[in-house]
């Protein structure tokens, strides 16, 4: 076949300047495209305890924390917040260095240590032996919004249980329910504002957990065997003399 060679030639300028044209148009999303995501601002939850009692004595019993239950949107390392009382939300590019619970385990323990009222206290996960036992709900943990500029106040509502290790029966029921102004529409502040409100609960739950009597039995071993039987005594029979021979 003959070659046509009235075809006009592509002009080589043509393609060099649409593909530079591609190339600048992506640079400014290019970088939304490829690469790791951005790694979220970490913040921590260390809440400012009180320091040791000289108050109340301390308690001779053991005690073991739980690890707390909460619902699905607070048990997760980030930080939760809630617009008009209805809508739950996440602040962006921001966390806690762990999973919600396990933070407040934490400072439950350290609560109790802070206190120096009790020598025997550990992370239920531990299997330790214990005459009590710690259990809490995390209800609510996140900044609320009345308007969406404004600086908001965050709720802590905690539940708490005290029950007997042994029986696993529950003893007590105390709950924490506390709110706390933000110094501003910041993350910053309103991980200030957690912070402090978890203070106190602790403070509350501790204070409450180490007025409770102590256990009436003990855990051991020895006092869960039966008492040993009391030796019985055979009776001796009266001699009987024999018959005389005559």
């Amino acid at each position: 076949m003959k070659r046509n060679n009235f075809l006009p030639r592509p002009d080589r300028r043509l393609f060099l300047i649409a593909g530079s044209s591609m190339v600048l148009a992506a640079c400014g999303s290019l970088d939304k495209l490829v690469g790791p995501p951005d790694a979220p601002q970490i913040y921590a939850l260390r809440p400012t305890l009180p320091p040791a009692q000289t108050s109340g004595g301390k308690v001779s019993w053991a005690l073991t924390i739980q690890k707390p239950s909460a619902a699905g949107n607070l048990d997760s390392a980030r930080i939760a917040l809630a617009r008009n009382g209805m809508q739950l939300d996440y602040y962006a590019k921001a966390a806690w260095p762990d999973r919600l619970p396990d933070l407040v385990q934490t400072a439950l323990l350290a609560g109790f240590e802070a206190t120096g009222r009790i020598d025997a206290v550990s992370r239920d996960e531990d299997a330790l032996q214990s005459d009590y036992q710690l259990s809490t709900e995390l209800r609510d943990f996140e900044a609320r919004y009345a308007t969406p500029d404004g600086a908001p106040n965050v709720a802590v509502t905690i539940i708490a249980h005290m029950a007997d290790t042994k029986s696993r029966k529950i003893l007590a029921n105390f709950s924490v329910n506390l709110t706390e102004p933000a110094s501003a529409n910041s993350v910053d502040a309103v991980v200030q504002a957690l912070n402090t409100a978890l203070a106190k609960a602790v403070d509350q739950i501790t204070q409450w957990a180490l007025a409770l009597p102590p256990p009436t039995t003990t855990n051991s071993t020895e006092a869960d065997l039966p008492p040993p039987p009391k030796p019985t005594r055979t009776p001796r029979l009266p001699d009987i003399d024999s018959p005389r021979a005559p």
